[in-house]
């Protein structure tokens, strides 16, 4: 007997309710859903006794076969989804299309933030298919299927978003953006909503930003000692150029507010440039950007020197013009704190020169760049201590306390190339960057990474996702 998708199916959890968490395990069974006659339901062990669960349904059951994690999952969180879905059903109930029932549906909206704050999510995806609403969850950068719902939902869900985030509830032809904010378990969260119109919807995605994440102190991120003290130096001085690279979700954004709250006080003036603003910092001049009237990267960059600041955060460099007046900046005794999509520190290198900047120009102005990923921590709770190639190291379980994924938290990992006057001289002599990287010969983010295996942190899984 193969074994199925549980995610497939809209879940009925009110069939598991009844029967009770001790029986479900006692049984190793969990009921999906009833179909007329008889009542579907996942199993873990093929030799059970149908009778018996007959027994207990008092009707005919058909059977799929799960993991056994997938089994502790379900039970893990039933209460939670149960109570979750038992709201989304009373919405679809009490509202129709033309009339919305608010308090239903905000309960349900509620409940499910509160849920994903709870399992600690960056993330919620609201996506629809031809016939169902799907939920998952982001957790530790991993995507989490957690509710399957009725289709009639996603009307309802979608215009209870677009009205508490002040969008145009008619419109699901063009994308849309919005923010709100919210006190949940007596914290304070900023949310960022995107939604995006699909073939059989609408995909929505909600950012859970936690405002404590913006003051981080920098020596709390979780930096080695030599990449630290490179920060701490550079960060010092009055102008050069300093660029965070990585890809989308590798904590970038965490790190240059650190840098800020680190420069953050009456002396300096800082003016930050971001698309959009994730955390609103006292005494920094935040400019939204918003393309859609015009308020762009350049427009702002060639406005922004007549403002005097001292220090300049560019949100992201996306294009050459961007990259040409954050040069002219640093150029002109101001420090500019950017980020940049590249893979690793070497090779922003290259990707200062495809986008067209000249070679003494980014000689001259660059200070440091500082390549990051975000890689999950092993569950201290449950990992366990194997042999791999003579090699002792950890490897991921699963338990109540992380989700059963066998982590539990992201931790940093990084790699630095400080621009010293030999790299500066190879970068205006066009030099290779095989050369330059066999000059610098500094611990790469692999290095760091492995390290980290050595010390029981992360597990060689974790190590080949992230190897570059």
């Amino acid at each position: 007997m193969k074994l199925d998708n549980i995610n497939d199916y809209i879940i009925d959890f009110s069939l598991a309710i009844n029967i009770g968490k001790s029986k479900l395990i006692e049984y190793g069974i969990f009921p999906i859903k009833e179909f007329g006659i008889y009542i579907l339901v996942a199993i873990i062990n093929e030799q059970i006794d149908k009778s018996k669960i007959e027994e207990l349904f008092n009707k005919p059951i058909k059977c799929i076969k799960i993991s056994k994690k997938v089994f502790e999952f379900e039970i893990n969180y039933l209460e939670f989804k149960y109570e979750i879905c038992n709201l989304a059903k009373q919405s679809i109930l009490l509202s129709d299309e033309n009339d919305i029932n608010i308090s239903s549906i905000f309960l349900f909206s509620d409940s499910l933030l509160e849920f994903a704050i709870f399992v600690k999510a960056s993330d919620i995806h609201i996506e629809t298919t031809k016939d169902s609403v799907v939920i998952r969850i982001r957790i530790d950068g991993i995507l989490v299927q957690f509710f399957k719902l009725c289709y009639e939902l996603y009307y309802i869900l979608s215009s209870s978003i677009k009205l508490f985030t002040s969008l145009d509830i008619s419109q699901k032809r063009l994308p849309q953006n919005g923010r709100f904010s919210k006190n949940i378990l007596d914290l304070d969260y900023d949310f960022r909503v995107s939604i995006l119109p699909t073939i059989s919807g609408e995909s929505i995605v909600i950012r859970i930003l936690d405002n404590q994440k913006a003051f981080i102190g920098l020596e709390d991120i979780g930096f080695s000692d030599d990449v630290y003290a490179k920060i701490s130096k550079n960060i010092s001085y009055t102008q050069g150029m300093i660029l965070i690279t990585g890809p989308t979700g590798s904590g970038k954004t965490t790190t240059l507010y650190s840098i800020l709250n680190r420069l953050n006080h009456n002396q300096m003036k800082i003016i930050t440039l971001e698309d959009p603003i994730e955390y609103n910092i006292d005494g920094i001049q935040q400019v939204n950007i918003n393309s859609d009237i015009g308020l762009d990267y350049e427009i702002v960059l060639k406005n922004i020197l007549r403002q005097d600041p001292d220090i300049l955060m560019i949100g992201e460099i996306r294009d050459s013009k961007t990259l040409q007046v954050a040069i002219q900046a640093s150029l002109t005794g101001h420090l500019v704190i950017a980020t940049l999509h590249t893979n690793d520190a070497i090779k922003t290198i290259n990707r200062l020169l495809d986008l067209k900047a000249e070679p003494f120009l980014i000689a001259s102005t660059l200070r440091l760049i500082v390549s990051q990923r975000l890689i999950r921590v092993l569950c201290e709770n449950c990992k366990i201590q194997v042999e791999v190639d003579g090699l002792r190291v950890y490897k991921a379980v699963g338990c109540a306390k992380c989700n059963l994924s066998g982590y539990s938290d992201r931790t940093i990992i990084t790699e630095s190339l400080e621009i010293d006057e030999k790299i500066s001289q190879m970068i205006n002599a066009k030099t290779d960057i095989a050369n330059i990287l066999q000059y610098a010969s500094y611990k790469t983010i692999n290095n760091n990474s492995y390290q980290k295996v050595l010390d029981g942190i992360i597990s060689l899984e974790e190590y080949y996702r992230h190897e570059i």
